[in-house]
Parts: structure tokens; sequence; C-alpha cells
């Protein structure tokens, strides 16, 4: 059994180069819109009420741990 693979001309390399860069772009842009979807999520999720409460209800908890801690 042998092996006949070949080594494509220039031109067909030049196109496959050519494709392969502009599928690297494309996940490069899909790359930044996921990561903007995700700032924009992180940014709701820091404003939502509960959120909020948790937040609050921790530092409440460090504060008395504090107050504790320095008697």
């Amino acid at each position: 059994m042998t092996n006949d693979n070949q080594i494509p001309d220039a031109q067909t390399r030049a196109r496959n180069v050519a494709r392969l860069r502009e599928v690297c772009l494309r996940f490069d842009e899909l790359n930044m819109l996921l990561a903007q979807a995700n700032a924009l999520a992180e940014i709701e999720l820091q404003n939502s009420p509960l959120y909020v409460r948790r937040r609050q209800r921790v530092q409440k908890q460090l504060e008395t741990e504090q107050a504790v801690l320095n008697k």
C-alpha cells in the first residue's frame, strides 16, 4: 500500500492559506463578540438586586468578624 500524498501547487497553497487567515480573523471577531457579551452580562449581574444584597450581607459579615478580632 502506497501513500500518494502530493504537495499542492503554489496557487492552491496560497488559496488555502488565504482561507485559513480569513477563518482565523472570523474566530478573532467571534472571540471579541463573546468577550463583550461576557462583560455586559457581568455588568448586569453586578447591578442585580440579588447580587447587591449578597454583597452587602458579606460586607456586614466581614465587618462583624473584623470588629470581633479587634476587641
